[in-house]
């Protein structure tokens, strides 16, 4: 597909919708594309142990897992629950018992990164989570992410605690919606 390189100078259209079964095979790539891109500026987060396709298989089947196309590419992925680790518990959330979501798996797809697609997309989120009544979006974003920490901070997300897991260190992030 040709990007027109105009796409980045205002808010892309994207269309957002639920991932289908049908969809896997596209999502998988998008992945292991975003990983070989993520490799290559010396970011070792994912890799063949996480995520793996089973993990984007359950997400659509819980119907958790959210799309976003420009024209008929998958340009970001991402999946909203209210799964997550045990090390969340330990995390100093502002308000522990306010309604939350949990954001996994946000990925872009290295043809549309760098345009603001990311940032537009967590626009979204935030949208479709206050319209559910919830108050606050949490997440853990790898240390070493550079990219992932600064549009994580750039939303408005603060750290709440730390994580220790396979890859090192994790930061527990959240923001407050409502």
């Amino acid at each position: 597909m040709s990007v027109n390189n105009n796409l980045w100078r205002k808010k892309m259209d994207i269309r957002y919708r639920r991932a289908e079964t049908v969809d896997l095979d596209g999502i998988a790539a998008l992945a292991g594309q975003a990983a070989a891109r993520m490799v290559s500026q010396g970011i070792d987060q994912w890799d063949e142990f996480y995520p793996i396709r089973e993990d984007f298989e359950q997400d659509i089947k819980s119907g958790q897992l959210t799309m976003g196309m420009l024209g008929d590419e998958i340009a970001v992925i991402y999946t909203v629950n209210g799964e997550y680790e045990p090390e969340y518990d330990s995390a100093k959330w502002k308000s522990p018992d306010m309604p939350f979501c949990i954001l996994h798996r946000l990925c872009v797809n290295p043809l549309f990164q760098n345009r603001g697609l990311a940032r537009q997309t967590m626009e979204h989120i935030e949208r479709e989570a206050a319209a559910k009544g919830v108050q606050a979006i949490r997440l853990d974003v790898f240390s070493q992410n550079p990219h992932a920490l600064k549009l994580y901070r750039n939303c408005g997300f603060e750290k709440a605690g730390t994580a220790q897991w396979r890859k090192g260190l994790f930061y527990l992030m959240e923001k407050y919606i409502l």
